[in-house]
């Protein structure tokens, strides 16, 4: 296991700067996914990490180790794309095997780590088969075990479940965040999907642009975000956001004024805002409830029947569709109108640079 540290870390691609002054710290034995829409410069990070990117200022350590002109190869880091790059005509155990024989380690000791990664990823049955053989959920595996095998002191994941359908997506999930408990291992996984991030991460970092918005815990992120970017990013459906204007009463109370919503006043309390200010309103869907204070009269467009819950989606007049999360969802239909409630407390203030109002 092994600690990582960026330090203004950047990227630039003649005068195009892509990443942009990332500084970062990752404890031995962390899952840390970075998270971001496409475009953020995710995987480019990745790829500076393992020395397949020059980095063109600030310092890439590891163990206190400055890395940055050091060979990938010697960094100690093994790393699992999203195409499994597996060889044709090699055997599983060929393939886990082959960095292993290419590095001249001795056969003993190569059958030895094979087997043992093979165990750890129950792929034994498999060892003498060839990838067309394999599904993709059991390439997926060879690949990773290609990587256990070399001992690495950190695990580099670029995408891997991209081309896998739904269910083994959610399938190879719980198998990785089982990697990670088993080997105690320190991962740095890029994915665009945030249900990804939320369910296998320790800490969330999340781009947008080269610019680290937002790190922490998947539940920080989502309770707690610091922009209006990380609220809409992290969490599905999204959060909803509401156009206000700041007005204060008689009373020193603020309350925020929805003018899409037929100029429903709702209480505020964030510091730092004045008179006519602009801000946006962020709700979560499941944040409605029956016994909220603060209501908004809307007309559903459409359901989402998922079972055990509802999905209604509803809008006032021309206003932006609202997502609300509800049990009564059978009781429900298109263009039916409702009282959506809410509690004031739940709801967060952004201004209108998007900067989060605490």
């Amino acid at each position: 296991m092994s600690e990582l540290q960026l330090t203004d870390v950047r990227k630039s691609y003649g005068g195009l700067e892509v990443i942009k002054g990332v500084n970062l710290d990752i404890r031995s034995g962390e899952f840390v996914v970075f998270v971001g829409p496409s475009g953020c410069g995710k995987s480019t990070l990745l790829r500076m990490i393992a020395g397949l990117e020059e980095i063109t200022s600030g310092d890439l350590t590891i163990d206190d180790i400055r890395m940055n002109d050091v060979d990938p190869s010697k960094r100690g880091i093994a790393m699992v794309f999203q195409s499994y790059a597996l060889y044709p005509h090699m055997t599983v155990r060929e393939n886990m095997g082959f960095a292993l024989r290419f590095a001249g380690v001795p056969k003993p000791e190569i059958e030895k780590r094979v087997k043992e990664a093979a165990s750890i990823l129950e792929l034994e049955p498999l060892l003498d088969r060839k990838p067309k053989q394999l599904s993709g959920g059991q390439r997926q595996r060879v690949a990773i075990g290609r990587a256990i095998v070399r001992h690495p002191k950190i695990f580099l994941f670029d995408e891997p479940l991209s081309n896998l359908d739904a269910e083994l997506r959610v399938h190879m999930r719980i198998e990785i965040a089982r990697l990670h408990k088993q080997l105690a291992a320190t991962i740095i996984y890029v994915t665009h999907d945030q249900v990804e991030a939320m369910t296998l991460a320790d800490k969330i970092v999340v781009l947008r642009s080269g610019v680290v918005e937002q790190v922490g815990s998947p539940l920080e992120l989502y309770d707690d975000p610091a922009n209006l970017f990380v609220a809409g990013f992290i969490g599905s459906p999204k959060m909803n956001f509401l156009k206000g204007v700041i007005e204060t009463g008689g009373d020193g109370q603020a309350y925020a004024r929805l003018p899409d919503h037929g100029d429903v006043r709702i209480t505020v309390s964030p510091k730092g805002m004045a008179e006519g200010m602009p801000v946006t309103i962020g709700i979560r869907p499941e944040h409605f409830k029956e016994d909220g204070s603060a209501s908004l009269d809307l007309t559903i467009d459409m359901l989402e029947h998922l079972g055990g819950e509802t999905f209604a989606y509803a809008r006032h007049g021309k206003s932006e569709l609202i997502v609300i999360e509800t049990k009564n969802g059978r009781s429900l239909k298109s263009g039916d109108r409702i009282a959506a409630r809410f509690d004031p407390a739940c709801a967060l203030v952004f201004d209108e640079r998007g900067k989060r109002l605490r």
